[in-house]
């Protein structure tokens, strides 16, 4: 009761709204002028705040808490994903006002038993998405337990039907241009059958031609290397598809996570972020000095020595992404090296804002509205509207001139229930 509602639908917010929540749904959205509160219903005020909703991850790793060296990690981590590591991964999430979220690749059994969790209300965490394994042609050595190389047509159908039994909610495809044609055609027809969404990465200028193709619902990434922009082939093979909207499943989804890039150099400069202790939360002291010695001289991460190279790169590849006419979301790569699940997603919004030029409107809807669009679950998520599930944050402030303020989300709501309020965890209280 009392803050400046902005819906997720793009309106000209509310201001002193009311939002009614009984049995974890909107019940109705009005004001304080038009909108009495019965007596029997708690009041939580948000007073000078602005309320939205829950925000979206569209690019998580659970399995990962932003440790520097992968193979270390896999191997001492992997037997503690979900007793400790993928738990903990939720609830930072969630207390950073993200309410739902994609996790786009880790071992089966760990995701499903975390969604499950979560869903049965037995850990706090945002609504989970889940891949699963990746899908490749080959899966590298030593991470078979997270990818699955898919041989032909007949094991690629298999395949998805496995992870789709299983209970996944998306196929996630990786190297798709090095597949046979009919292969990788085969994943995409067999997963839309299935009713799952497909989203693939984009680093390589062919996986963008083959994924096009073969009918790929949301891409990934803006390119591993340092080119200074997209081909144009592909920019043409970009609007075209985009040009078809609906004849073509509706809109192209574009996922660039850029942050981690944009903001590597500055964490080099100042590595006082990694000392957030936000990061902590759920983890054995012997897994926090462990990630910790591992960031210890983080300018010098092998895995990030080409970051400040793709840097200057970023604004043309937006610019291009933009004018392409694909719609963009929200998402980080969470958990890789120096990108922890309590910070990474509002670091994002800022880059869009304060460095790509795109409205903070546009960013919080690519936050909220369109991945519930994506994800086919807009009836029930993405805007704070009747019949919804209460998936609301607050944060003291306007976000539309202040987008950073979203770095300290004072109330976190999920399907009614309260995990954050007045800036502090519920469960600490």
């Amino acid at each position: 009761m009392g803050g400046r509602l902005i819906d997720g639908f793009g309106n000209q917010p509310l201001a002193n709204s009311v939002i009614l929540v009984k049995n974890g749904l909107i019940e109705k959205v009005g004001t304080v002028d038009t909108l009495p509160v019965p007596t029997e219903y708690k009041i939580v005020s948000t007073e000078g705040m602005d309320v939205l909703p829950g925000l979206w991850e569209n690019h998580a790793h659970l399995m990962l808490n932003g440790h520097a060296n992968y193979k270390h990690w896999h191997k001492e981590y992997t037997p503690k994903l979900t007793n400790e590591i993928m738990p903990a991964s939720a609830e930072q999430l969630l207390l950073a006002g993200i309410t739902s979220a994609r996790d786009l690749g880790a071992p089966l059994k760990d995701s499903l038993t975390i969604k499950n969790k979560i869903d049965n209300g037995e850990i706090p965490g945002p609504r989970l998405f889940v891949s699963g394994p990746f899908l490749q042609h080959e899966a590298y050595p030593g991470t078979e337990l997270y990818r699955w190389g898919v041989k032909n047509v007949e094991d690629a159908k298999k395949k998805v039907n496995k992870l789709a039994d299983a209970g996944v909610d998306i196929i996630k495809l990786i190297d798709h241009d090095m597949m046979k044609i009919e292969v990788a055609q085969a994943i995409v027809d067999q997963a839309h059958k299935r009713n799952l969404v497909v989203v693939a990465h984009s680093h390589k200028p062919d996986e963008i031609r083959r994924g096009l193709e073969i009918g790929v619902d949301n891409f990934e990434h803006t390119g591993l290397t340092t080119a200074p922009e997209f081909p144009d082939d592909v920019i043409t093979l970009l609007r075209e598809r985009t040009a078809k909207g609906r004849i073509a499943g509706g809109p192209l989804y574009w996922t660039p996570t850029v942050e981690g890039l944009w903001n590597y150099d500055l964490t080099v400069a100042n590595p006082e972020r990694l000392d957030n202790t936000c990061w902590h939360r759920g983890l054995e002291q012997s897994t926090i000095d462990d990630i910790r010695g591992s960031l210890k001289n983080v300018g010098e991460l092998e895995y990030m020595q080409l970051t400040p190279m793709r840097k200057p790169t970023l604004k043309r590849k937006i610019q291009q992404l933009k004018e392409s006419g694909v719609v963009l979301l929200i998402g980080t790569d969470s958990g890789i090296p120096t990108k922890f699940h309590c910070q990474s997603t509002w670091n994002e919004l800022a880059v869009w804002v304060n460095e790509m030029e795109i409205s903070a409107m546009d960013t919080i809807r690519a936050a909220t509205y369109w991945p519930s669009v994506l994800m086919k679950v807009n009836d029930k998520v993405g805007t704070v509207s009747e019949g919804k599930y209460a998936d609301i944050i607050a944060v003291k402030g306007d976000v539309l001139r202040y987008i950073n303020l979203l770095q300290h989300v004072d109330l976190v709501m999920k399907n009614g229930k309260v995990y954050k309020q007045d800036g502090k965890a519920t469960a600490d209280k």
